[in-house]
This record gives C-alpha cells, structure tokens and sequence, in this order.
C-alpha cells in the first residue's frame, strides 16, 4: 500500500538536545514509513540560532502564518550558563515567546489520559485544558532595584498630555516592577479561548484576581464578558457548554474538586504554573500536549516539556536513557490531523488517530519508559529504553 499524500505543507521546527535525538527517530520510525511527509523545514538548534542571529525562529513563525499549521521540537531558551556552554553572541528570548508574539496566539495545554497512569487527585477523570495568554505580564515587565526616593509612573499621550501617578514613596531600598497588557491581546485571547471551546464542546472557565486589581485584571474581565455576551453566549448555548468566571483562588479551589473535562483560561503567569500543576497532577510532564491557537485560523503544536537536559548528556557520554516521547509524537500527531482537517485529507486524519491510539495501546499494555513505569498502578510494567519504546509503538501501529 502506498504512503499517504499530504496536498500542503506543515512547518517542521527542529530543536535541540534529547528532543531533537528523539525528533529524528519519530520520523523515521513513526511517520515516514506511512506518510509522504510535505514540511517547511526550519532548524531552531541554539547553534543555528546564533548563526542567524535567531532570525530563523521568526521565519519559522512566519512560515505558520502561510501554512497554517506547524510543528515544534522543544528548544532551548539560554541563560548565562547556557550562553558560555554554547558560546552564545547573546542571550536569545525564548523561540516559544517569539512565535506566540508572531502569531498572537494562544496556548491551550492538555494531558494524555491513559489507564494505568491514575491522577494524584482522586477526582480527576477527564482532562483539564489549560489555556494561557501568551503576552506581556511579568514576561514583559519593566523591573529595577531603587533606593531611598519616589516612584512616579508618567504616561503621556499622542497629544503630549501628560497623566502623573505616584506609585510609591521608598523609605527603605526595595524593587519595581512595571507590566502591561494590550487590549487588541486580550481580545484574541478571549476569542482563541471562545473558538476552541466551541471546536472542542468543552465548558470554558476564567479566572483573574479583579477584587485586587480592579483596572489591570478587571480588564481581562469585562473583555471575556463582552464577547461573550455580545456574540458567543448563543453559540454556546446551542452547543450545550457554559462559560464560567470566578476568581483564581476560587478556581484553584474548584478545579481540586472537580471532575475535569474543561478548558481553565489563565492569564500569561498563572497560565505557566497552573499548566505544570495539572501536568504533573494527572502523572508526568511528558504527557502533555501543547498548541498555540491564533484567532485567525493558525496552529503550532509541540510538547509541553523541555529538551530534556540531563538525558541529553547521559546520551552523549553512550548511556542509556529512558526518555518519554509520548507528547512530542502526539504534537506531530496533533500537525498532521490538523492538516488533513485543514485540506480535508481523511487518510492522514485517520493516520493521526492511530498514531495516538498506537501510544496509548503500548502503555496500557504494560511497556512504558521510566517516568511512567514508576507511578503506573498497572502489574509488572516493562521499562523500556527510548528507542526501544518508539519501535514498540510503530509494532502497535503496524497491527492497527
């Protein structure tokens, strides 16, 4: 039987360290032998990066916009460390940061569920769908040590008008930190967070902290409301799924309680810290999945995890490793569905869902990498190493 066409392409993003060692190997065992596979390759290494002065994270982005679909391998965002490690020219801004800025998007995080791996919350049945706005906050703050003095923030409008807030007197030394939003931001936040509850025919929740911060938050607030009742409370309606506002705490709160099966809207921070909460609640970071949305009609997916450092290096030195691949194949997965959805391509649709069934199959029948063989509640597990599990998920892909 021949291999599947793909009519367009999808945006290949390479990456860096054990990421990019398993990249390879899920192309080569997974995907090509079925698959005619049609990207737009792009080499995100930091080696690569720093040779093109890291325009290439923002070509890559660019080429989504084209495509409409991509997909990413975990990279590496440098600190000092990293910067003499790599003898970096500069400490390069995170790919992730770039391409969410280029597309304006939004990134909706998601775990794997799989008998066997049980959630530490006891309640937890169906997954929990974290969507994070992906611009300004503290990731975008202004921040400065000051001493003895005044702080005034100034804003001065296109007119030269000038508008003079005190914002604290300093009797003590201490620090500032000043951050911003942007209104046309928030928007496609709250629509890319509206859109993919329809698309997905999930409950969407949202939470900010507008009792304390009753301009910056409250903002978030009054956003998500209007659209909401201006154009997407009949669409909901119709669908049968509810938009729910409540504030953070009170959200964490519910969210323990809870079943699942909904999508949690979290702004730029709480979206972070929330995402690797639930993650690591419903069994392991490496089995999360991770898109970024854009309003107007664009997807990015990757996992949800980094490049896997310390396995990295064991690899080098020839040592075993143990590494999960599961949420790096299910962003490939989830780039061809969306392709084939895209050109209405059913084979390559059908071929995405046998891939993640392929997965979850292998695991359930007891053959897993080390992170989950040490939490699984299934008998007698069988760690394997990383290349040994890929090839028993393409075993299980060839029976299906």
């Amino acid at each position: 039987m021949g291999k599947i066409s793909m009519q367009n392409p999808i945006v290949e993003m390479d990456g860096d360290e054990m990421t990019r060692v398993i990249w390879k190997m899920i192309k080569e065992n997974l995907i090509e032998p079925y698959v005619e596979l049609n990207t737009k390759y792009f080499d995100l290494g930091l080696e690569h990066r720093d040779e093109t002065g890291d325009a290439v994270t923002t070509e890559a982005a660019e080429a989504i916009k084209e495509c409409h679909v991509g997909v990413k391998c975990a990279t590496i965002t440098p600190n000092a460390a990293r910067q003499e490690e790599y003898n970096l020219k500069e400490l390069y801004k995170s790919p992730n940061g770039t391409i969410r800025a280029v597309l304006d998007g939004t990134v909706f995080r998601a775990p794997i569920i799989v008998k066997g791996i049980d959630p530490y919350v006891r309640t937890w049945k169906k997954p929990i769908t974290i969507a994070r706005h992906a611009y300004g906050d503290v990731y975008r703050a202004f921040e400065m040590p000051v001493g003895l003095g005044k702080v005034d923030v100034l804003y001065t409008d296109p007119f030269g008008v000038e508008k003079r807030e005190e914002v604290q007197s300093f009797d003590k030394p201490g620090v500032l930190q000043v951050q911003h939003n942007l209104k046309p931001s928030i928007e496609s936040f709250a629509k890319s967070c509206f859109n993919y509850a329809l698309s997905t025919k999930q409950d969407l929740w949202f939470s900010t902290k507008d009792t304390i911060s009753k301009i910056y938050d409250h903002t978030f607030k009054d956003i998500f409301n209007d659209l909401y009742e201006k154009r997407y409370k009949p669409l909901f309606e119709k669908e049968g799924i509810t938009y729910f506002y409540t504030l953070i705490d009170d959200a964490v709160a519910r969210v323990m309680r809870s079943e699942g099966g909904f999508i949690w809207a979290c702004k730029n921070y709480d979206g972070d810290v929330m995402s690797d909460m639930v993650a690591s609640a419903f069994g392991s970071l490496s089995m999360m999945t991770s898109v970024l949305v854009s309003p107007d009609g664009n997807f990015e997916y990757e996992a949800a995890h980094g490049t896997v450092q310390r396995h990295y290096y064991k690899h080098l030195k020839g040592e075993e490793t143990s590494t999960n691949p599961v949420a790096t194949i299910f962003a490939w997965s989830g780039a061809l569905r969306k392709r084939g959805e895209l050109d209405e391509n059913k084979e390559l649709i059908d071929f995405a869902q046998k891939l993640e069934k392929a997965c979850v199959n292998t695991i359930e029948s007891g053959k897993m990498t080390g992170d989950l063989a040490c939490i699984t509640s299934a008998p007698d597990p069988q760690k394997l190493n990383t290349e040994d599990f890929i090839k028993e998920i393409g075993n299980t892909l060839a029976a299906l």
